[in-house]
C-alpha cells in the first residue's frame, strides 16, 4: 500500500523520507500539540448547558456536534492553525532532513542571512508569512471566528 502511494507523482518519492508524504506526516508529528492545545481549551470553556439542552432538545449527537460544538470551537481551530501554519512555515530544519530537496521559507531565509549574507533579501522573505497570515486572520476575523473570545 505504502508503495502505491510513494507512487503518485508530487506525493511520493522513492522513499517515504524522500517523499512530500514523509515531511507532512513529520511536520504533524512535531506540530499537533500546538494545534491541540487551543481547540482543547476552547472545548473546555464550552458550557455543559449547551450541549444538554440540545441532547433535551432531541438533537442527535451528530447534530449536536454540527451545530453547538463545532461552531463554538472555531476560534481554537482558528488559533491553532496560525500557529502550526507560522510554525510551519518558519521552520528550516525538517525540510533539509526530510522531503525531497528544496526550499520552505524559512530555509530560504536560513540560506539568504547565513550563507550568503544577503540581509535584504532574507527580510523580504521573512514577509511572506506575516503578508499570508495576516489575510488568514482577516478572513477568519470576518467569518466571525473571534466573535465568541
Amino acid at each position: 500500500m505504502l508503495q502505491f502511494i510513494l507512487g503518485i507523482p508530487g506525493v511520493g518519492g522513492s522513499t517515504l523520507s524522500t517523499s512530500h508524504l514523509g515531511r507532512f506526516m513529520v511536520f504533524v508529528y512535531i506540530w499537533l500539540p500546538f494545534m491541540i492545545l487551543p481547540i482543547q481549551a476552547s472545548l473546555e470553556r464550552l458550557p455543559p448547558s449547551l450541549l444538554q439542552a440540545s441532547a433535551d432538545l432531541g438533537a442527535k449527537p451528530h447534530q449536536t456536534f454540527m451545530q453547538v460544538t463545532l461552531p463554538l470551537s472555531i476560534p481554537g481551530i482558528a488559533a491553532g492553525s496560525i500557529f502550526t501554519f507560522s510554525l510551519t512555515l518558519g521552520d528550516f530544519i525538517v525540510p533539509q532532513l526530510v522531503g525531497p530537496p528544496g526550499y520552505f521559507v524559512g530555509s530560504m531565509v536560513y540560506a539568504q542571512q547565513g550563507a550568503i549574507g544577503n540581509m535584504p533579501m532574507a527580510a523580504a522573505f521573512t514577509l511572506v508569512p506575516i503578508v499570508l497570515i495576516a489575510i488568514y486572520l482577516s478572513i477568519v476575523k470576518r467569518l466571525g471566528a473571534f466573535d465568541a473570545l
